[in-house]
């Protein structure tokens, strides 16, 4: 089974890859389901870039413990990507002092990830968008643009032929959010949920309005400008609040919460294709 790692700013996203039948154990001994594209279990961290790579060691293990699972004995590969250098760089450690048996993709400058990249310098490509990108294009084969909703608002946009031509980044949710409770004293943080209607009966009511269908019109007005430079295309978002963004956009056709470790798994396939995970 493969163990993929998405590293982001804010939160980590773990996935479990399983492809030796339609059904894993749980935690409980009950037959648990693979999904169609072999996500047998996921976890969300937050990110912690303090982290020494025997507590990142230890965090995997006990992680598959609570669902009944040795990880010494279910993971045989691991794919990483990371947004945070810091984070990179310790889970190499990890991944040699206490995993290196295993074969390890790192998703970086010089892993072969099957896309070609037309970014004016390909290094400065962040490693979860090549790999949004990959995976949207085994799903949705043809043109598309990727919006990833996390800390930062990306906007990712492959060609027909399935090519990774470039996009767009802007300030995400949370980030908008911390600066507005930072410089206007007078408001205070909110839960975000969808508000009784867009015009706020209350301070509370208008910061959800201004964040839910704000972001939402970003997400549209953005994307009406990629297309018409592209042209038709399909639009799929990922990431923590593609949830609560999305689906009061025009344009989004597809949520795949779990987008970068589909890609993610695409990508060390094609770099260790005779792995049997």
């Amino acid at each position: 089974m493969l163990l993929a790692i998405d590293v982001g700013n804010t939160e980590t996203v773990i996935g479990l890859f399983g492809t030796a039948g339609p059904e894993q154990p749980d935690a409980m001994g009950f037959a648990r389901a693979v999904d169609e594209r072999g996500l047998a279990f996921h976890w969300r961290l937050s990110t912690v870039p303090e982290r020494t790579p025997d507590e990142h060691a230890m965090v995997l293990t006990q992680l598959l413990d609570l669902e009944g699972l040795d990880l010494r004995a279910t993971v045989r590969a691991m794919a990483i990507s990371s947004s945070v250098p810091t984070v990179t760089t310790q889970l190499r450690r990890m991944a040699h002092r206490w995993f290196a048996d295993l074969d390890v993709t790192v998703l970086g400058p010089g892993t072969k990830s099957g896309m070609a990249i037309l970014y004016d310098n390909p290094r400065e490509v962040g490693a979860d968008r090549i790999a949004n990108s990959v995976g949207a294009y085994d799903l949705y084969p043809g043109a598309s643009i990727v919006v990833d909703l996390g800390t930062a608002t990306t906007f990712d946009v492959i060609s027909e032929r399935g090519e990774y031509l470039g996009g767009a980044i802007a300030p995400g949710v949370a980030i908008s959010l911390e600066a507005l409770f930072t410089h206007a004293s007078a408001l205070r943080s909110v839960e975000l949920v969808r508000p009784r209607s867009v015009i706020g009966r209350s301070t509370v009511e208008s910061i959800q309005s201004g964040v839910l269908y704000g972001f939402a019109a970003q997400v549209d007005g953005i994307v009406e400008r990629i297309r018409e430079e592209l042209g038709p295309s399909t639009v799929i978002a990922t990431g923590g609040l593609a949830g609560l963004i999305a689906p009061h956009t025009r344009h989004v056709e597809h949520v795949e919460p779990w987008l970068t470790l589909h890609g993610l798994r695409i990508v060390h396939g094609r770099n260790h294709s005779g792995d049997d995970l």
